[in-house]
């Protein structure tokens, strides 16, 4: 027989750090959510591999991708800067074509793609990583998101002026994920786990609630008419 329903959806908030991924999950019932302290999952595969899976899943990470390369910035990247403002655009890094996460290392992959910087090629491990496990299977469930255009979403539309590495910009931060997400900014603001920034926490929060409009078929995306890439995924950021 088929197994009952389940009385809540499973949602998580997903961003790189260092060593991997920091998660955050959460149980929604109705309206209510109720979250899990936030962890460090080294492998990405494991994540997508987790039982219950995820009904639902926003990570800050691209995953439908231009195969050859080019411009830094795809349509939705350039949409979303556009939302966000200065000076947060500047977070919203540019992205690598298919063919460049062939290479292992972000070194190899300047070569192939001049315009990357030192950011650029201190975060190809974990955007290979994505490009390696997520299929389009996955695509149904976890939509590629950014923690800038999901806070600005938060503010009403309005782009955030302030950086989240300083303590005005985390309170910012917070008192929006209190608006937001009730609850969750306690939750948020314990001590992150072992090789985690607290502002990679805050990031994933945000995540977290674009995950929940995903869950509620609620999300609005950039760019808005679809644009498809060659392994049948759309190339799009939500909120």
């Amino acid at each position: 027989m088929p197994a009952e329903p389940r009385p809540y959806k499973i949602l998580a908030g997903i961003v790189p750090c260092p060593h991997g991924w920091v998660v955050l999950r959460a149980r929604l019932a109705g309206i209510t959510l109720a979250a899990e302290g936030a962890t460090v999952e080294r492998s990405l595969r494991d994540l997508l591999d987790e039982r219950p899976m995820f009904d639902a899943a926003a990570i800050d990470a691209p995953i439908g991708l231009d195969d050859e390369p080019g411009l830094p910035f795809r349509q939705c990247d350039e949409e979303a800067r556009e939302y966000v403002g200065w000076p947060r655009a500047v977070a919203i890094y540019g992205v690598g074509s298919r063919s460049s996460y062939e290479y292992v290392t972000g070194t190899q992959a300047a070569q192939h793609e001049p315009w990357m910087n030192g950011a650029d090629k201190r975060r190809h491990a974990r955007l290979r990583e994505v490009t390696m496990e997520i299929q389009p299977h996955h695509a149904r469930r976890i939509a590629a998101g950014h923690p800038d255009v999901s806070f600005t979403a938060m503010n009403g539309d309005v782009g955030l002026r302030t950086s989240p590495w300083h303590e005005d910009g985390r309170q910012e931060r917070l008192e929006l994920i209190r608006q937001q997400l009730p609850g969750l900014d306690e939750v948020v603001s314990r001590t992150p786990p072992e090789g985690a920034h607290p502002k990679m926490v805050v990031d994933a929060a945000a995540m977290l609630w674009t995950a929940r409009r995903q869950a509620g078929r609620a999300i609005s995306r950039f760019p808005l008419d679809p644009v498809w890439d060659s392994e049948g995924i759309r190339m799009q950021l939500v909120r």
